[in-house]
């Protein structure tokens, strides 16, 4: 399997027409890397780069949404370009180790991993956005500002599945007006998602504001009904939260479909 994927690698490249490449055989990174020039000197092994408007660097955002892949100095398989030397192999596809702190908090195997605020460095995803891929491996420290390695499954993508607990109406208004994130429906989700809660909202404390004017000013005309009228009240209140609790309900159903 590992032979008759390197021999479709080589094969497309010849038929693609693209520049000559170099294939080295390791034992622990299994990915593809290609020639990436990166801007940043100080990259290290293991560190994440994104894609800057002055060229490929080390990230220094968490959840940055330009992640492109890994600096990897023994790449599987390196797509590299003899006719610029000074590139570097960065692995955008596959297995391979990757720069990690606890910032985050401890990694746990199966965890996303982003990207954090320490330069070139990931951490654990706890909430919606741009990802770099899946941890392999644990990693603990009582010290966020320590790094080490783990093996990652590399596949930037936009992560929304802590839609049920990590997002509120903000934070869904926010990604879905960010165009790098996400895809047209998806942002359409979001944005459904957003107006439908806000909407549930507003006729909920629109209409209680209504029946609660009326029962004052019914109140004020009639106090031997002050018993019936509260009762009214009550159940307008019940009928209000009923309406807020099922656009809420919408709004969830939306964005985890």
């Amino acid at each position: 399997m590992k032979y008759t994927a390197l021999l479709a690698s080589v094969l497309l490249l010849l038929a693609a027409g693209l520049s000559p490449v170099s294939i080295y055989a390791q034992n622990k990174s299994v990915g593809t890397a290609v020639s990436i020039l990166i801007i940043d000197k100080n990259a290290v092994d293991g560190n994440i780069i994104v894609a800057t408007p002055k060229g490929y660097g080390l990230t220094t955002t968490a959840y940055d949404s330009n992640v492109y892949g890994v600096y990897t100095e023994s790449p599987s398989i390196f797509l590299e370009s003899t006719d610029e030397t000074q590139t570097k192999p960065v692995t955008i596809s596959g297995k391979v180790n990757v720069l990690v702190s606890s910032i985050g908090g401890n990694i746990k195997a199966n965890d996303f991993i982003t990207t954090s605020t320490i330069s070139g460095v990931g951490q654990k995803a706890t909430k919606n956005g741009m990802i770099l891929g899946t941890a392999l491996e644990d990693y603990t420290s009582s010290d966020q500002k320590a790094t080490g390695k783990i093996m990652v499954a590399i596949n930037p993508h936009f992560n929304a599945s802590f839609v049920d607990v990590k997002t509120n109406v903000w934070e869904a208004f926010t990604n879905a007006t960010d165009p790098s994130a996400f895809t047209q429906a998806t942002s359409l989700r979001y944005v459904l998602a957003v107006g439908i809660a806000l909407i549930s909202f507003g006729i909920g404390f629109v209409y209680f504001g209504r029946i609660t004017s009326r029962g004052v000013e019914a109140l004020g005309r009639n106090p031997l009904a002050s018993r019936v009228i509260q009762v009214n009240l009550a159940l307008n209140l019940a009928l209000m939260v009923v309406i807020i609790i099922v656009g809420l309900g919408l709004s969830y159903m939306i964005l985890i479909l």
